[in-house]
């Protein structure tokens, strides 16, 4: 493995550590909503004893239609999550998509995270290292577990050896998502391995002008990316899933989200007790 552990802000993921999440909504809704998501999610990982880093993505620039919600933007969005942070003095993270909202973006976030479809862009892995702060890149659809050596790689030659890779299912071209969980323990000798839940239960275009999903296997995917070896779950949620701005197929319904850590949990205790 080239990067052993990862940190973002003071939590530490890899080498056998705790599981921890990185979980919130798809999209900044407002400046209240997203508060009060953190908030509530907060609670339920500190119940839990689960070390969370708070997700929001300020600009969706990869919807399917380009009539979808988008975001705040990047100046409105990083003072929101700037906001998040402070009030809750949680680690927040959120995507970038154009190597010029690196360096603002990484005067805010603790770790910034790289879309699926860009992560063999190299201006944006190196801006994003350049910032001296974590760096997640999510695997291409597209891609191999073994080929995320080199986006490791390029990270590493532009000075940042605080990486994640987060798997997220892969294309085999009937319009789902199909997980290989040997990817995780693959992965697993570059950097430290996320695995995302939700998005893994995506049907891409389905429903037209949006993705469609299929919510209902989130829990059976997460439970075995933490059998698996899984570092850290990556899972989308939301207070009022039918009415999300984005990915509303798939995003977890806040009250589903404490009875699923409690699985995850047990699960984990069981292969780390193996």
């Amino acid at each position: 493995m080239l990067n052993k552990t990862a940190l973002i802000h003071d939590i530490k993921i890899g080498q056998n550590r705790p599981i921890v999440l990185i979980a919130g909504p798809c999209v900044i809704e407002s400046r209240d909503h997203t508060l009060s998501l953190a908030k509530s999610i907060h609670q339920i990982c500190e119940k839990r004893r689960i070390p969370l880093v708070f997700k929001a993505s300020f600009d969706k620039a990869n919807r399917s239609s380009i009539k979808s919600f988008r975001g705040p933007g990047l100046d409105e969005g990083l003072s929101i999550l700037a906001f998040v942070r402070n009030e809750l003095n949680l680690p927040v993270l959120s995507d970038i998509h154009e190597a010029g909202h690196a360096a603002s973006a990484g005067e805010v976030l603790d770790c910034l995270q790289i879309p699926a479809f860009l992560c063999r862009q190299t201006d944006l892995l190196s801006a994003a290292a350049q910032t001296g702060k974590c760096v997640n890149v999510k695997k291409g659809q597209f891609m191999s577990a073994e080929e995320m050596a080199n986006v490791v790689a390029k990270l590493t030659e532009s000075n940042c050896s605080n990486s994640l890779l987060t798997e997220r299912g892969t294309f085999f071209g009937y319009n789902r998502l199909v997980n290989d969980m040997t990817a995780i323990s693959k992965m697993q000798e570059f950097a430290p391995v996320v695995f995302d839940a939700t998005h893994s239960c995506q049907l891409p275009g389905a429903a037209g002008t949006q993705s469609g999903g299929q919510r209902q296997y989130v829990g059976t995917l997460a439970k075995a990316a933490v059998a698996a070896g899984a570092d850290a779950l990556f899972l989308e949620v939301h207070d009022d899933p039918k009415n999300a701005k984005s990915d509303a197929a798939t995003v977890l319904p806040l009250e589903q989200l404490d009875p699923l850590l409690e699985e995850v949990l047990r699960v984990a205790d069981a292969v780390r007790n193996s």
